[in-house]
């Protein structure tokens, strides 16, 4: 069993993020319980790499000098399954936003779905979606695409080492994507479908690996919370 001592010493915590939770308030979840568990005032704890609350998945938790080691465990590659949906596009990229575009998508077949993966393969330029926590002259991007104002968002050199379909269910495209920090698979998703010449939109994503980390070793906030009780 875990100490105390151990929780400021520094651990690593594998948590499954469910769905419709912040990582900030995973994060703010943890840090309470195990204060409560061992009466403690004071402890950090934080998380290696972001993921967004309509995102499920593995969690990288640091406590005590381990938060240390955070900057190390963002910059690792990270692997993710999901879904994209094609003919449609949304202003956030996913479901956090409702449909504001359909396109047709007759023309599109299933070899040319898996060719057009080859496009994204290697460095590429992304622009990260305006409904995101980038910020940008102080505020979050999110803040002004909710606001309604425009705002310039550069591109940026992101790295994605594999990108395979696994399943096509009529406009639901099933894929595993291994790729490098900073990569947005919402994005992806955009640009995906207009390299189709349609849209697409992201309906579901998993964070399933990040480095050596793997989620099948990950426990649910549950879990993690039961075993701080012995």
């Amino acid at each position: 069993m875990i100490s105390k001592e151990d929780y400021l010493s520094g651990q690593v915590l594998l948590i499954d993020k469910p769905l419709n939770w912040t990582s900030f308030q995973v994060v703010n979840k943890l840090r309470w319980e195990i204060r409560q568990a061992f009466n403690i005032k004071k402890i950090k704890v934080g998380h290696a790499g972001t993921l967004d609350p309509l995102a499920t998945g593995l969690l990288v938790i640091c406590t005590g000098k381990m938060t240390k080691q955070i900057n190390t465990f963002q910059g690792q590659i990270k692997e993710y399954t999901g879904t994209f949906v094609l003919g449609s596009t949304t202003p956030s990229f996913d479901l956090e936003t409702e449909i504001n575009q359909t396109f047709p998508i007759k023309h599109i077949t299933h070899d040319v779905i898996h060719e057009t993966t080859k496009q994204f393969i290697g460095d590429i330029q992304q622009y990260p979606p305006v409904f995101s926590a980038l910020k940008k002259d102080g505020k979050r991007l999110y803040e002004f695409a909710r606001a309604g104002e425009d705002v310039e968002i550069k591109s940026r050199t992101v790295s994605i080492q594999e990108f395979k379909i696994t399943k096509i269910d009529n406009l639901h495209i099933n894929f595993r994507v291994v790729c490098s920090k900073g990569t947005y698979i919402r994005s992806l998703a955009n640009d995906f479908g207009n390299a189709l010449q349609s849209g697409a939109h992201l309906s579901a994503l998993r964070r399933t690996k990040i480095g050596d980390f793997n989620v099948d070793n990950a426990t649910s906030i549950e879990g993690f919370i039961t075993s701080l009780k012995g």
